[in-house]
């Protein structure tokens, strides 16, 4: 949660659970204030959460929900320390982030430029897009719920499922909203069934707010923006710019018909980055795979070429600027010594620089997805291919392959597994279980998370880690790493990047991951 710099009032009493002493009220929501505190054990900083009095049942749900929050690792999710009951009641201990909400930010400066706000927005796409992987939706994704760091502008998502009573309806007993209403779904608004796409909607309303200062659907009275949300016709405030397509895409009535937070993402980020417009829907681009995960709403018609426009403006950006990047994660930590092949950086154009590494053969090779412009198919001589952005350079390590980009920013990973040795989740959790050690092969491991998922229709495990980087590549890294079964062989292929460009690692290992074809 945010820090506030100074607002205060009396707090209910002055420790909880012995140990995290309260300073100062920085928010109040729907269900509960924030307090700063000072956890007194570990001597640092936190949020803490009081829940507002409510019914017991209400406050049973909440607390399981914000334990299952708790499992989410992710740059802009807010990090759950401890759920404590204290006089009755849940509070959720949090990290503390010095910084404004986007809510305080519009109020104050005015709305953002586009490009911030594709970048803002894109974070919390890829926030949702997390929450959704381990089945948790946010319901109430709105400006006051969106922080940004002062120093380093990190954006963080916070109060997932926390501000929204589980199970109940949008109108709740007395007739009140429970939530923000501008920013609600439709669905929400009827009283259906909502899934991961309600999300999306709210995200869309985020985004118009994010350029105009306040969501389109606001209105004097609850019974207007009802009417607003679910019969008006929708009208994105001219100042969406740019950023017009992508409001459309999700500010659509059909929850099937909305862009996933995945496409999102990949097209906030390749706008933020790039400066390159999202293409009109209608617009001939090329087509980029469903993104991972597979469970999530696959792109159809004009979103997926929508996707694939932004997509290839970033990579062909990215390349251009050495930046790009690739990797398969399987024992990266192993080789963590080793330093990045010296080669001087190529031309984006050009083939990569030799190596003492035997040649690659880039001759065109089948793969599971179209190749994104500004990326090459690339035939490796052990078997597989991949698509990569031009200039990446070869280094071999067996039993792994690597591929550098040509700043040495980014690093793909190729590895074949032991197949007995267990199934592919198991074989991550060990490698997670190595890593926590004191003399891990990842110096300053932390954030680790596995998730189970497919790979081309085969049970995948998906590991996701941050560490301090490794001699001639220093600063804190982010890794993607995928292990599965294939053809009686077992897989491992990894992206890691620099945390500050932790969405485009995630972009760059979505194609990796797509593109992928084992030895034939």
């Amino acid at each position: 949660m945010a820090s506030d710099g100074g607002r205060s009032a009396a707090a209910p009493r002055d420790v909880v659970a012995g140990r995290y002493r309260l300073t100062a009220r920085v928010g109040r929501g729907g269900m509960g204030t924030v307090w700063a505190a000072t956890d007194e054990l570990l001597h640092r900083q936190v949020a803490v959460k009081e829940l507002h009095p409510e019914s017991g049942r209400q406050h049973d749900r909440a607390l399981r929900e914000a334990r299952s929050v708790a499992r989410i690792r992710h740059p802009h999710v807010v990090v759950v320390h401890d759920v404590v009951e204290e006089d009755g009641r849940p509070w959720i201990v949090m990290e503390l982030v010095d910084g404004r909400s986007l809510a305080d930010v519009l109020r104050e400066d005015g709305p953002l430029a586009p490009r911030e706000a594709a970048r803002v927005c894109a974070a919390v796409a890829g926030a949702l897009l997390a929450a959704h992987t381990h089945g948790i939706q946010h319901r109430d994704v709105k400006p006051a719920n969106v922080l940004i760091d002062r120093s380093s502008g990190r954006v963080v998502l916070t109060d997932f499922g926390i501000a929204r009573i589980p199970g109940s309806a949008t109108i709740s007993e007395t007739g009140s909203f429970v939530g923000s209403p501008e920013y609600t779904a439709p669905e929400r608004m009827s009283g259906h069934a909502t899934g991961p796409e309600s999300d999306l909607w709210s995200l869309g309303a985020l985004l118009c707010a994010a350029v105009d200062g306040h969501s389109p659907f606001q209105r004097e009275s609850i019974g207007e923006i009802v009417h607003a949300v679910a019969i008006a016709d929708i009208t994105p405030p001219a100042t969406v710019g740019p950023l017009l397509p992508v409001v459309r895409a999700l500010l659509d009535r059909d929850p099937a018909r909305r862009m996933a937070a995945a496409e999102v993402q990949t097209v906030l980020v390749a706008y933020a980055e790039t400066g390159v417009e999202p293409p009109t829907p209608d617009a001939p681009t090329p087509e980029l795979p469903a993104p991972e995960p597979a469970a999530l709403p696959r792109p159809r018609g004009r979103r997926r070429r929508l996707l694939g426009g932004l997509a290839a403006a970033l990579l062909i950006a990215v390349v251009a600027g050495g930046t790009a990047a690739l990797v398969v994660t399987r024992g990266e930590g192993s080789s963590a010594a080793a330093p990045p092949p010296t080669v001087a950086p190529t031309a984006p154009t050009t083939a990569p620089a030799p190596t003492t590494a035997a040649p690659t053969t880039t001759a065109p090779a089948p793969t599971t997805a179209a190749v994104p412009a500004g990326f090459r198919t690339v035939t490796d001589k052990r078997g597989f291919s991949v698509a990569l952005p031009a200039g990446y350079v070869r280094q071999e390590m067996d039993p792994r392959v690597y591929y550098w980009s040509p700043d040495h920013s980014f690093r793909f990973g190729e590895r074949v597994q032991d197949p007995d040795a267990g199934d592919p989740y198991a074989v991550m959790h060990a490698q997670d279980v190595a890593a926590r050690l004191p003399n891990g092969p990842y110096a300053g491991y932390r954030d680790g998370v596995i998730t189970r998922t497919t790979q081309h229709g085969q049970e995948a495990a998906l590991w996701e880690f941050t560490y301090d980087g490794f001699a001639g590549v220093p600063g804190a890294r982010r890794t993607f790493d995928l292990c599965w079964m294939q053809g009686g062989r077992m897989y491992d292929v990894w992206v890691s990047g620099p945390v500050t460009r932790v969405e485009q690692t995630r972009a760059m290992f979505d194609t990796a991951r797509a593109t992928f074809t084992p030895p034939g």
